[in-house]
């Protein structure tokens, strides 16, 4: 990236941006190399110091919430990654007698918290989301959800930042594009906040459903160094990825520093101190696999950054 970049964001940011940042600080892959440079913004205000910076040139931009979907070339990311600071992960709750069922968050906010958070107010709807170690913008982009539901249902509209424009503007789900695990957002917009819209109801029942959200996904999905399901399900209710995976017999298939979970087969584990294309390798060699072996062309929820053209 270009040095005078980094220089005008520096003036316009100080000690907000970061050279040579290690991504793998901020994946849940743990894996892969540096970014040229990492700017924590606090809202609007300072997106548009960076839209001003970066307006014209050719410059990489990567919006990174908590990298629970990304796999990071090691050899890194030439450009500018922006990521939310505290003030990007506020949480309004309507007082109980308001008569609004409306919550306001930030798009740094973790779901897990957001889940527990509107459970604990008696606010239905949004109590799949504690299983899934996303933020809501990472979760609009690309529609996340789980146990039958996704951000789409509760999704009123969202504040998003362009940085080709330099312009903050409402856009409303169907403005979104919102589909299974993708939506029409670009790598220039920046969610800003979103509106959900949920139900008032029992909070110990929203509660007592999202125990047993986390029991089961502690029963069947594995912890360590991953980025959740893989694969998407290729007929959503009726063919599942993993069970495809499964039959093939792939649980366990390693390449160096990676290898099909032996718990869930749609899962690829890393190891400590792994490579990401390992972890690319695994993937490829299981999309191929599945494809040569039942015609189901898999598609990926795990974006790849830095990596070429061929290689993604």
């Amino acid at each position: 990236m270009e040095a005078d970049v980094l220089a005008r964001l520096e003036a316009a940011l100080g000690a907000r941006v970061e050279r040579d940042v290690r991504l793998s600080h901020y994946t849940t892959y743990r894996v892969g190399g540096r970014a040229s440079a990492v700017v924590t913004v606090d809202g609007s205000d300072d997106l548009a110091k960076v839209h001003s910076c970066i307006d014209g040139r050719p410059v990489a931009v990567l919006v990174l919430g908590r990298g629970s979907n990304l796999l990071v070339a090691d050899t890194g990311f030439d450009g500018v990654v922006i990521r939310w600071g505290a003030t990007g992960e506020s949480i309004t709750i309507p007082e109980d007698d308001s008569g609004d069922d409306r919550v306001i968050v930030g798009a740094g906010a973790l779901l897990p918290i957001v889940a527990r958070r509107t459970a604990h107010a008696g606010l239905t709807g949004f109590e799949w989301a504690v299983g899934v170690p996303g933020s809501i913008g990472g979760a609009v982009r690309m529609n996340a959800g789980g146990h039958g539901s996704d951000i789409a249902a509760s999704l009123i509209d969202t504040e998003v930042f362009d940085l080709t424009t330099g312009r903050t503007r409402t856009r409303t789900v169907s403005e979104l594009g919102l589909r299974f695990r993708g939506s029409n957002l670009r790598d220039t917009d920046v969610v800003v906040s979103a509106r959900l819209g949920l139900t008032r109801g029992s909070a110990s029942e929203s509660l007592a459903t999202i125990d047993e959200i986390v029991r089961w996904r502690r029963d069947n999905q594995p912890g360590g160094q991953n980025a959740g399901s893989v694969f998407v399900n290729p007929v959503p209710g009726e063919v599942s990825a993993g069970e495809l995976i499964d039959r093939l017999g792939l649980r366990g298939f390693r390449i160096g520093t990676a290898e099909v979970s032996t718990k869930h087969a749609n899962f690829i584990q890393a190891d400590e101190n792994g490579r990401a294309a390992d972890v690319r390798a695994v993937m490829a060699h299981v999309h191929d696999a599945v494809r040569s072996a039942t015609g189901f062309d898999l598609r990926s929820e795990v974006r790849l950054v830095g990596f070429t053209e061929d290689e993604s």
